[in-house]
């Protein structure tokens, strides 16, 4: 059996993972750490560790996986076959990876936005996706009539491009890479890796990016005076824009806790001891709630990234109420036993409603009030919201896999 040390949901290890999947290999997944860098030359992830020795590079390790099995045929059928699927291989790696990565890295948190890199990413990737576009006008796959490590290293690479960044807009001259991508990311074997793959609605933003320019409607010519005609029915007057019910409540019934100075207090605190120190001291329980956080259907994470992955994606669903919402979710436990995904936030008001209504996934999970409105949080309560919010390793009793905090 092998061994795959990487980051959670590093894009890179995808391939591997999904070539594995098709081939029906087992690869165990483990966090990559100091030990796991010194394994390789380049201390990087992902690196593979198997009976015959340590293999790095993401590409090398899937073409590895891709091998296992010749039946499969994911590296290709005849040897002109091979050479292209070599091909968009490093096609993959050269065109759209780097632009990919400079493009959402950002928006993920591991990099600083820069304005200048940004821009360059996204004309880099739209010639990457012009000449992908080009290829697959008549095709399915990018070789032959089969999925290949092609398809598998081309997807992956996609992957976050698709789900976070990549609008409506850019796409629109890209429909055959939208229609190949979906294929191909709806594939049993991919799904396994990566998941639900939902398509970005709206761009989104990295911290410290300049908002995005509303489009404006086009201004329309002034009409010339005609004689009146005869009166008509006056069309219905444009409805109101509906005010979101937090801002609604923060009108009508002001809380003297602040959101604002609550995030800065908990990311600046000396010890998580004096953080919560200062949240106990303003929590309002009139105007504000804890509730726990449990998902519905954890027997079915199977791996540490993908439920991480599911995590971060969640927290960026919920922007909507992010100035009325904090939050810590965890993946606990293990794969060989079973992996949760829990949570403990604080909410505006007394209802989770306001959450699912704008992130349809909170609806997956069951949420179980702790403190607010004609509940009291008793010192139990007390512990267990210490425990969500500032534990590192270990909660309930099982390992703390991956934390994310919502602020």
């Amino acid at each position: 059996m092998a061994t795959l040390y990487t980051f959670p949901g590093n894009f890179r290890s995808f391939k591997a993972l999904i070539a594995a999947e098709y081939n029906g290999m087992d690869i165990t997944v483990e966090d990559f750490d100091a030990a796991a860098a010194a394994l390789s030359p380049l201390g990087k992830a992902p690196v593979l560790k198997t009976a015959g020795g340590v293999i790095f590079e993401s590409n090398a390790i899937a073409r590895y996986v891709a091998r296992a099995r010749a039946d499969t045929e994911l590296l290709g059928v005849s040897f002109v076959d091979q050479a292209l699927v070599d091909s968009w291989v490093d096609f993959s790696s050269n065109e759209l990876e780097l632009p990919a990565s400079m493009w959402t890295y950002p928006v993920l948190g591991y990099m600083p936005f820069n304005l200048a890199a940004y821009e360059k990413a996204q004309k880099d990737l739209a010639a990457g996706l012009k000449t992908l576009n080009d290829h697959l006008l008549l095709r399915t796959y990018l070789v032959g009539e089969k999925i290949t490590l092609a398809d598998i290293c081309v997807t992956s690479a996609l992957v976050y491009v698709m789900k976070f960044v990549a609008d409506k807009d850019y796409l629109k001259p890209f429909g055959n890479v939208v229609r190949y991508f979906q294929t191909c990311a709806n594939q049993p074997e991919f799904k396994a890796v990566i998941g639900e793959t939902p398509m970005c609605k709206e761009e989104m933003m990295a911290p410290g990016a300049p908002a995005k320019a509303k489009k404006e409607a086009p201004k329309q010519e002034k009409k010339k005076k005609k004689d009146k005609a005869p009166a008509a029915d006056a069309p219905p007057p444009a409805p109101k824009k509906v005010e979101h019910p937090y801002k609604i409540m923060d009108k009508e019934k002001p809380s003297k806790f602040s959101m604002d100075a609550w995030k800065k207090a908990y990311s600046n605190a000396a010890t998580y001891e004096k953080g919560m120190e200062y949240f106990w001291e303003n929590f309002d329980m009139e105007g504000w709630s804890l509730w726990h956080q449990n998902y519905n259907y954890n027997e079915d994470n199977k791996r540490i990234f993908m439920a991480a992955n599911a995590v971060g994606g969640f927290q960026q669903r919920s922007d909507e109420i992010r100035k009325w919402a904090f939050g810590v979710m965890d993946v606990l436990g293990t794969e060989e036993t079973v992996l949760e995904v829990k949570g403990v936030w604080l909410f505006r008001g007394d209802t989770v409603e306001h959450m699912k209504q704008a992130n349809d996934d909170a609806n997956w999970y069951t949420w179980k009030k702790l403190a607010g409105p004609g509940l009291a949080p008793t010192d139990e309560v007390k512990k267990q919201v210490f425990d969500y919010w500032c534990q590192e390793n270990e909660l309930e009793g099982k390992p703390i896999q991956d934390s994310k905090v919502f602020k």
